[in-house]
């Protein structure tokens, strides 16, 4: 059985047991796969060549723009092949690395997120400190310890996982080899992996939650404070983009991973899924250079000495 387990591999299905017109969801996902690429080079060369966003929430949002091409790259290829074949086969060395970079991708983003919110928490309610709290190397250390907590995380899920006996019966009714789908094809006793799911992968997801949650709630509490309007506006302003994205990435994470097991549905899984690993990677770069106007003269001023006669 062990044998079969590295031999043989699985089924990627993706949503070809929905009837949709190919054509269009090809010629879609393509282009939000260009939009995604493009945006967040644009985005990350401009913080690079721009000294004005040589800053910890720049750096930090450099690393998140580098994760959602991460995030794009590994599920929409393989997507678009089952789309074109009406489900593409991917073996089992190949599942579990696409696993552990789906899981390393999706905790660094989540920590990321946290991280970025304490960034602004410090730049809010101590504005006169900031830049000695937030240094070069405080900036790198924390960064640098979301990527390691990130695989040792990855790399702990993707060993117990990959222990498993699965069936012959090896077709997931998704995109991508997510942690769910191999269970649900698991012939042997899944436990300690349920268990470890929903303890240490919950408090994964959860703590960074609430730290964003405690620094947003100092946050309102400072801005409230702010005499001035203009002040108010200002403060806001630098938070709010963080804000949609958190809303964006939490959301969908919500109406996957936490919700009664009677609700659950392979079907609606696979179009919220679709969410955080193609269209959010794809509009994460616009929320921030949209409202943000440092980024937006950066990104103008990169295109025109990109596109300008020499």
């Amino acid at each position: 059985m062990e044998k079969v387990n590295l031999t043989s591999g699985f089924t990627l299905l993706a949503f070809s047991d929905l009837h949709y017109n190919h054509g269009v969801l090809f010629s879609t996902l393509l282009v939000i796969y260009a939009l995604t690429w493009t945006s967040n080079l644009l985005l990350i060369s401009s913080i690079k060549l721009s000294a004005q966003l040589h800053t910890p929430m720049y750096f930090f949002l450099g690393n998140l723009s580098v994760v959602d091409i991460s995030f794009s790259t590994m599920t929409v290829p393989k997507l678009l092949s089952c789309i074109l074949r009406g489900g593409t086969s991917i073996s089992f060395h190949g599942c579990f690395l696409q696993m552990y970079f789906f899981v390393l991708l999706g905790t660094t983003e989540n920590f990321l997120l946290s991280v970025m919110a304490f960034d602004r928490y410090l730049a809010v309610c101590t504005p006169l400190h900031y830049v000695s709290l937030m240094n070069d190397k405080v900036m790198f250390m924390m960064n640098i310890s979301c990527w390691v907590a990130s695989c040792l995380h990855s790399i702990l899920h993707t060993y117990i996982l990959s222990q498993l006996k699965y069936c012959e019966d090896r077709l997931i009714h998704h995109f991508f080899c997510d942690v769910t789908s191999l269970l649900k094809l698991s012939c042997s006793n899944t436990s300690l992996a349920e268990l470890l799911i929903y303890t240490e992968g919950s408090m994964v997801i959860t703590i960074p939650f609430l730290l964003i949650l405690i620094s947003y709630v100092a946050i309102a509490s400072a801005i409230v404070k702010i005499k001035t309007s203009s002040s108010r506006s200002k403060a806001f302003s630098s938070c709010s983009s963080h804000l949609m994205v958190i809303c964006l990435f939490y959301g969908t994470i919500i109406f996957i991973y936490i919700r009664p097991s009677s609700d659950y549905s392979s079907q609606y899984d696979r179009i919220v899924s679709m969410a955080y690993t193609i269209i959010t990677p794809m509009l994460n770069p616009f929320i921030y250079s949209l409202r943000n106007q440092d980024v937006k003269q950066a990104m103008k001023k990169l295109t025109t000495q990109c596109f300008s006669p020499s």
